[in-house]
């Protein structure tokens, strides 16, 4: 048996393509354009990459984008009155601080300082716990992207046994809170759970978000379960060069489970699409406009 392979980024584009659509008719029909800051502190060559990435795909989606960058220097105060004046204008509809931050920041008190309604990385307290209770909220995007890939391959998570490996608050526990939202059965599991194969062994959907690389074993997959791999590692590769690799032991595991991310190109690609779409989201609803239909 041979998994079939849920493809990221043919998925990512298509969600991209309809929140483009939507940003269309917005701007068409009401004069609005969402608009997103993204903010980057110090000179991170992977954070700059990917805050890069991000502002090309904001903008390939009609949307503007208003990049903030601060010396690695920067005060944990300078940042915070630059939140301020972000929460302030009416042009950005959506913050993002680029994580991970300089020691001297915290990442906790930025993340509260940020709008809760322009909190479109889903991490504010309020978002956090109005998701936990089942209340409308914006949500981490890569959470989200788990669900919308576990979902092509069945419509309908509810009655499955779902088990997620790893407890943080920015992928394990908000997507727990997301599959039990679809009225999945779930169980959090991590590094001190006893018997940590057997639990997953259980699992109709393994979401692994543990930050190990090749963890999970193929023998830890059950014979035909969706196998949603999050997690994103560099490990030495042939000729001195590095490779990147999932938690999951890949080639293991697609010959037991019946679908699976593959790492690069699984849950990475769909990030992206749903910062878009949480913009969209938050644009529509500082507007009073009903939830766009993506």
């Amino acid at each position: 048996m041979s998994a079939r392979i849920i493809d990221g980024k043919t998925i990512s584009a298509d969600l991209r393509g309809k929140v483009a659509d939507a940003v269309h008719r917005l701007r068409r029909d009401r004069g609005i354009v969402p608009g997103i800051a993204v903010v980057l502190v110090g000179n991170n060559p992977a954070s700059e990459v990917y805050v890069r990435n991000k502002s090309k795909a904001v903008a390939e989606a009609g949307m503007h984008a208003f990049d903030r960058k601060l010396p690695a220097t920067a005060s944990e105060a300078e940042l915070i009155d630059l939140i301020g004046k972000l929460n302030a204008d009416k042009e950005i509809n959506g913050i993002l601080v680029q994580l991970p931050l300089p020691k001297q920041i915290g990442a906790q008190k930025i993340i509260a300082a940020i709008d809760p309604d322009k909190d479109v990385d889903g991490f504010h307290p309020l978002n956090a716990g109005r998701l936990a209770s089942g209340l409308p909220a914006l949500v981490p995007c890569t959470p989200m992207g788990c669900i919308l890939l576990a979902k092509t391959v069945r419509e309908t998570l509810a009655g499955l046994e779902a088990v997620v490996i790893g407890r943080s608050n920015i992928v394990g526990k908000p997507v727990a809170q997301l599959l039990l939202a679809e009225n999945a059965t779930v169980t959090i599991a991590h590094s001190k759970t006893n018997d940590l194969p057997a639990v997953c062994r259980r699992a109709d959907l393994l979401v692994a978000a543990i930050g190990r690389p090749e963890m999970v074993r193929g023998d830890w997959i059950k014979p035909g379960a969706t196998v949603i791999d999050v997690g994103i590692n560099r490990i030495p590769g042939e000729g001195g060069k590095s490779r990147i690799v999932g938690d999951v032991a890949y080639p293991e595991a697609a010959k037991i489970a019946g679908a699976i991310t593959p790492v690069p190109g699984g849950v990475g690609p769909m990030t992206i699409a749903c910062l878009l779409l949480n913009t969209l989201r938050a644009t529509c609803a500082q507007n009073g406009l009903p939830a766009p239909k993506v």
